[in-house]
């Protein structure tokens, strides 16, 4: 805390054609797609021809403004031919995009959802997290050193251990509300108990729901 059901349809396409594809699936069925860098909920509006509204109520508890890649969107209504002929729709059971970790020390590179990027040196530091609650945000509310609205992404450091503004890849971690492996993280806050080498992580949710992420071991990659 800070103080301040099917087989997949590209599986299918492969096996029976798109065309038979087409006919297996039903026309009103709601289906998920998998986030992508840069998604917004109104992007996907237009993509699928969906209305914005009616897709933010399909997904209550996904805040627009903590989209990540790798985050599952419910879509409602029917699916539409171009986005099963590209595999961009996927059924409630599957996955378009398996989370995966790949560390190339070496070449300084790590890969984290199929994106590969380089780093200049790893950090291993103690990670607490916190949440929107005014408890933990003091007079300023829930806003970071800079004043932007706290968002997944968000840690709190100490800048002389890491300098503000740094990007970092986290991982090591486990909750619920984070995604899988690892998440860019961005040094855009601070707090008076996060002292030397430690991180306070923003995790959108309930002050309760986030505490049970209590205290671990992370790791970092300081990325470029």
């Amino acid at each position: 805390m800070k103080i301040k059901f099917r087989t997949t349809i590209k599986a299918i396409a492969a096996v029976v054609g798109i065309s038979a594809l087409l006919h297996a699936v039903p026309a009103q069925a709601d289906s998920i797609h998998i986030v992508k860098e840069g998604n917004t909920f109104y992007s996907l509006s237009k993509q699928y021809g969906v209305g914005t509204n009616e897709l933010m109520k399909a997904n209550p508890k996904v805040a627009s403004l903590n989209m990540y890649p790798g985050l599952k969107i419910t879509v409602p209504g029917h699916l539409a031919a171009k986005a099963v002929a590209s595999a961009q729709v996927i059924t409630n059971s599957s996955s378009a995009i398996s989370a995966s970790f790949n560390v190339e020390p070496d070449s300084k590179k790590v890969e984290a959802w199929g994106k590969v990027f380089n780093y200049d040196k790893t950090l291993q530091v103690k990670a607490s997290a916190y949440s929107s609650a005014s408890s933990e945000n003091g007079i300023w509310g829930a806003v970071d050193y800079f004043g932007n609205a706290l968002k997944l992404g968000t840690i709190a450091v100490d800048p002389s251990v890491i300098p503000m503004g740094t990007k970092v890849l986290v991982t090591g971690y486990s909750h619920p509300g984070l995604p899988k492996l690892a998440f860019v993280a961005t040094a855009t806050d601070q707090g008076s108990a996060i002292k030397g080498n430690r991180i306070d992580i923003f995790i959108p949710g309930s002050q309760s729901f986030v505490s049970d992420f209590g205290f671990q071991y992370v790791q970092l990659y300081v990325i470029q």
